[in-house]
């Protein structure tokens, strides 16, 4: 690979002719990157098509060929990225809905829109991959509800996570109820019953999933297309509820995120011994006030913590898991949509964590954020450094009283300027997230950008960024880390008489 090549073709600077010319010598690595330019014309796209075919899946999806610029026999697999964009011709999908390579049957399958007689070729194709892939894709719930009913179980279990399934025919997967029950499953398709897989399994070409057994009912396939069943929201409420209680955990934890149970489900479900499941419980929003406080003395953290990345949370209830439930600091939900006044009362708390809650948010008035910008807690500081509306004098105080703590927080506040971005990369001790947050900085000077240089996660970044004084790009083509050349010469900076030097001739 080519580092400095690849730069150059991602670079913006580029002119029309010096692309042709890229072009001209690429190989698919160089392909790959100038098939990403936004400038890149359409028949520059074909031209390079035509000299890297391997590009031809990665230009097809991003907009840059057309039907008549493929022919589907010499390029399936770029046939079906248009027919996957819903760009493709209709004879192509019948053409490749008999093509002798499975997976690209498999792949036809997963695409929209095709013709009814196509459908009805891949729902009988030999090969159950195929249809399972068709069960899974499908829009149309006439061919999702029959292959509900399918003899394989790999198909069933398609159409179980489908959410064009019928309601009725996700409730007979789930129950079994007014369903024939499956033939064949993908273990006794390829062992003597009655098998189990070890989880362990030494075997290199096997593909069966760790524990998957059957012994004539299909067991663990029956398993995989209950709990495809319960993760899809269109599968009927009243045909889930009977397994809050179900002996495998991993149906239950199915349940604990869907917001259409009853209330005496959830209370089941939030009393489960799996912490995982009462974690999903905790954050679901159609859970109620009672159970949410219920769960704030849950002793596990991952149940806290779900509990407070709930919507709907009380804020009291919040409050108290501040400090906690090791929330860090995102923005959590219910401080985003705190009103007026619950944003002055959680600004006047006694308690820095919810403090520092507060702070995450980036549409504070600007008394509150000044107020919290002054705040004693460098953790608070921390959290209002970056959103915009702070003054340079204030910034500048942030970082005199918390020192290292709040400098890379400053220094991703888009109103640094230049003179305060050096200040901080002088800043001793040094901080280098804070050199990560310069290099990337809109404001960032020359001067500051040649000393982010020296640290090595920033020198990459500061690498690309027009104002680095071009003869630095320059001497950093030859760079010893590869990123940071490729940086280089993707940098619009760099001079066009250095990129004509560095383009080879074909």
């Amino acid at each position: 690979m080519d580092h400095v090549l690849c730069g150059l073709a991602a670079n913006t600077a580029l002119p029309y002719e010096l692309v042709d010319r890229l072009i001209a010598v690429a190989d698919a690595d160089v392909a790959g990157c100038l098939a990403d330019r936004a400038d890149l014309s359409h028949a520059q796209a074909v031209a390079l098509f035509s000299r890297v075919p391997q590009c031809g899946v990665h230009l097809a999806y991003e907009g840059r060929l057309t039907a008549a610029d493929v022919d589907p026999v010499a390029r399936p697999d770029v046939a079906l990225a248009l027919l996957d964009e819903g760009a493709g011709s209709p004879q192509w999908a019948r053409i490749l809905a008999r093509d002798p390579v499975r997976a690209h049957r498999e792949k036809l399958a997963a695409c929209s829109g095709l013709p009814a007689d196509v459908v009805r070729t891949l729902a009988a194709d030999p090969d159950v991959g195929v249809v399972a892939e068709l069960a899974l894709w499908t829009t149309s719930d006439v061919t999702a509800g029959g292959l509900a009913r399918h003899p394989h179980a790999q198909v069933r279990r398609s159409a179980a996570a489908n959410e064009a399934t019928p309601p009725d025919a996700l409730a007979a997967l789930l129950t079994g109820h007014g369903l024939p029950p499956a033939r064949r499953c993908e273990v006794c398709d390829q062992e003597e019953t009655p098998f189990v897989h070890e989880r362990q399994c030494q075997r290199p070409d096997c593909m069966l999933p760790p524990g998957a057994s059957c012994d004539g009912s299909h067991e663990s396939a029956v398993h995989d297309i209950r709990q495809a069943a319960l993760q899809n929201p269109a599968t009927p409420a009243e045909a889930v509820v009977g397994f809050a209680d179900h002996p495998s955990m991993l149906l239950r934890w199915a349940l604990a995120a869907r917001p259409d149970l009853p209330a005496g489900v959830y209370r089941t479900l939030a009393a489960d011994p799996a912490p995982g499941i009462r974690a999903d419980v905790a954050g679901n929003p159609a859970i109620d006030d009672a159970l949410m406080r219920s769960l704030a003395g849950d002793s596990d953290p991952d149940v806290r913590r779900g509990l407070a990345h709930n919507p709907r949370v009380p804020l009291d209830v919040l409050t108290r898991l501040a400090g906690s439930a090791r929330i860090g600091s995102a923005l959590l939900p219910r401080i985003a949509s705190a009103t007026a006044t619950e944003v002055r009362r959680l600004a006047r708390s006694s308690n820095a964590p919810v403090r520092m809650l507060l702070a995450c948010r980036r549409d504070l008035p600007p008394e509150i954020r000044d107020r919290l910008a002054d705040d004693p807690d460098a953790k608070v500081v921390r959290s209002v450094a970056s959103p915009p509306g702070l003054t340079e004098a204030r910034l500048r105080a942030m970082v005199d009283r918390h020192g290292v703590r709040v400098l890379a927080g400053v220094a991703a506040n888009p109103d640094a300027s230049p003179a305060l971005l050096e200040h901080l990369i002088r800043h001793e001790p040094p901080v280098p997230k804070a050199f990560r947050e310069v290099a990337r900085h809109p404001n960032a000077s020359p001067r500051a950008l040649l000393a982010c240089l020296a640290d090595g996660r920033a020198r990459p970044v500061a690498a690309g960024r027009p104002a680095l004084p071009a003869p630095a790009v320059v001497e950093l083509l030859d760079d010893a880390d590869q990123r940071v050349a490729e940086a280089a010469a993707a940098n619009p900076s760099l001079p066009l008489t250095v990129i004509e030097d560095l383009i080879p001739r074909a």
